[in-house]
């Protein structure tokens, strides 16, 4: 008797064992506050991941920045550092201008057009992501770009020396065109560099004037709608291939929920961002006609220089979201 229940128990052991040895866990930085839908939304995939594996797989959201400096996180992912992560996809245009597509100016200004594009560059993102050792897991856009100043702008010429934030090649180029300074900074460091003068000038969504409580440094914003980028959310291909099939299965189904439910809330929240912003004694307002039409004259010289940058597979992009 006391042998079957020493059996028994050292049966359950392994059994405990095998199945501890089957669970994983994947620490997912995120560059933006807890509080920012994107990291919201992150964390509901991670609980999706969760409950549809049965705990097999748990991910752990470190929003923020808090694991890795935004700047770092693809890399992180790349080399197996982090086994899964979600990065402003734009900010690596340095690297491949594909990863660029979606911060072209005044190409996509809607979100319907939005999708457009990104239904056009998808599979090429897909696979340019694979080629670096990334599996692609879901994708979700912010909410229209606006230009945050901290004075009336009616043209390009009130934006000559003006400190600008950059956060990808994009915006370094508007400063570049518009006689504006250019001073790399991440969404994390935004309001300390907004407080401390560092910046003076920013192009974002409205989520980020929100989280980072720009009315406290800044006092207008014009709803230029330059673009609307996305933050992609890939997995490390090593500890991708790891994962069993049903699993894979599960983190996929997630991800497609993810997506959907995160595009949903960046349109529904986008009204939203721009009544709290103005709530806060910011002016917002349209860009005026001369303003407008100046940015879009920017929009054409650096689609035409991101044509010549991406090659054939950038025009086959372009040429495919054209058409429909």
């Amino acid at each position: 008797m006391r042998y079957l229940s020493t059996l028994l128990a050292a049966t359950a052991m392994t059994a405990m064992t095998a199945t501890g040895a089957l669970a994983a866990k994947w620490d997912m930085p995120m560059a933006y506050p807890a509080s920012n839908f994107h990291s919201e939304n992150g964390a509901k995939f991670a609980k999706c991941v969760a409950d549809g594996s049965g705990g097999k797989l748990e991910i752990v959201v470190h929003a923020g920045g808090s694991l890795f400096n935004g700047n770092d996180i693809k890399r992180a992912v790349q080399t197996g550092q982090a086994p899964i992560g979600e990065r402003l996809i734009s900010a690596h245009a340095n690297e491949n201008p594909l990863f660029g597509i979606d911060s072209i100016p005044f190409l996509a200004t809607s979100f319907d057009a939005s999708e457009k594009l990104w239904s056009a560059a998808k599979d090429k993102m897909v696979a340019l992501l694979d080629s670096q050792n990334l599996t692609y897991i879901y994708a979700v856009p912010w909410p229209p770009q606006g230009l945050y100043t901290k004075k009336d702008v009616n043209s390009v010429a009130d934006l000559k020396g003006v400190k600008f934030r950059a956060y990808n090649t994009a915006t370094a180029r508007i400063a570049e065109l518009a006689g504006m300074a250019p001073v790399q900074i991440e969404a994390a460091d935004l309001s300390q560099a907004l407080a401390t003068g560092v910046v003076d000038s920013f192009i974002s969504s409205g989520a980020t004037g929100v989280d980072s409580k720009v009315w406290e440094s800044l006092d207008h914003f014009y709803d230029v709608r330059a673009w609307l980028p996305r933050n992609i959310v890939f997995a490390n291909k090593d500890a991708w291939n790891a994962l069993d099939d049903a699993t894979r299965k599960v983190v996929t189904d997630c991800g497609d929920k993810a997506a959907a439910d995160g595009l949903a809330e960046s349109k529904q929240l986008t009204d939203g961002y721009l009544k709290t912003l103005a709530e806060h004694g910011m002016k917002v307002a349209p860009p005026s006609d001369g303003l407008n039409k100046e940015l879009e004259g920017f929009g054409q010289t650096m689609t035409e220089e991101w044509l010549k940058k991406a090659g054939p597979d950038g025009k086959a992009i372009i040429d495919a979201y054209r058409a429909m």
